[in-house]
């Protein structure tokens, strides 16, 4: 574990994975969940050394004095410590699921400061893009085939009518992984990872405008590359052609088979595809 102070004085913790050289700076989902989830992103490490960044509050990250700091947008300054902790001129930031959303508050405040953004599942919330129930439908029904699906499938349609019961959100696990077979034991390894009050705190009130953020987004000149799972009903692959279209450099891959947690899937796949982008254009 290696440590530096957030602009507020709260002690911030990260680990580092790989060999020498320029780090790529990798940024949890959850939201607020610690970085021990995401490993080392499908065997990334091989190929970058890698910077897992524990969010305030989460990990062995200290527990801020002030819960308000849990909010996205006042997390963008923590980011900025630590590049400048590790004396990166401009950051190569690796982002999953909502840690995507703080990624990219990043790279509209501070656009001098990215030199490339891979994008892994982002959360479409900073960007205001919709997701509609008929695109998760589209998308769940290719599932037909796989021995769950009917109680995962049943529990959806209870959740589109508005009548979820507390269990049918854990029925609908499976949808999140290409391969839930696999998947089971990764996600109950990791329950109680997540800090509940910076989760709550995560997307308060006025922590970004879906229109600001696109419009800084479309002037960004860094590169952007966003991989998709084929299956994943929180950014079907329609909807992720329409986000990566909003980025002048944007990219999109899709992960055959995958969900929304793809090192799982194939973890091969998507590190090998993240570096050959890296190769493509190192220096963004």
């Amino acid at each position: 574990m290696l440590i530096f102070d957030a602009p507020d004085g709260t002690r911030l913790a990260y680990r580092r994975v790989g060999g020498d050289g320029e780090p790529l700076v990798v940024l949890p989902g959850g939201p607020m969940h610690a970085a021990a989830y995401l490993g080392d992103l499908g065997g990334l490490s091989a190929h970058h050394p890698l910077v897992l960044l524990d969010p305030r509050g989460t990990g062995d990250s200290a527990v801020p004095r002030e819960p308000a700091t849990y909010r996205c947008d006042r997390q963008v300054g923590d980011v900025e410590a630590l590049r400048a902790h590790l004396g990166i001129e401009r950051l190569s930031l690796v982002a999953h699921s909502a840690g995507a959303t703080l990624a990219l508050l990043y790279a509209a405040r501070h656009p001098d400061r990215v030199g490339r953004l891979v994008l892994i599942a982002p959360s479409p919330r900073p960007v205001g893009l919709e997701i509609t129930d008929a695109d998760r439908r589209e998308v769940a029904q290719r599932r037909r085939g796989e021995p769950w699906f009917p109680d995962a499938f049943a529990a959806f349609e209870r959740v589109w009518a508005g009548r979820a019961a507390d269990d049918d959100w854990a029925a609908i696990a499976p949808f999140s992984y290409g391969r839930w077979d696999a998947a089971r034991a990764e996600r109950a390894s990791q329950a109680g990872h997540r800090n509940p009050e910076a989760t709550a705190g995560y997307y308060g009130e006025g922590a970004f405008a879906p229109e600001a953020v696109r419009s800084a987004l479309g002037r960004l000149r860094a590169p952007v590359l966003l991989i998709a799972g084929e299956h994943d009903v929180g950014l079907p692959p329609g909807r992720a052609a329409e986000y990566a279209g909003l980025f002048a450099r944007g990219e999109l891959a899709v992960q055959p088979g995958a969900g929304h947690f793809p090192w799982l899937d194939d973890p091969g796949w998507l590190s090998e595809t993240i570096a050959a982008a890296l190769r493509a254009d190192p220096a963004g």
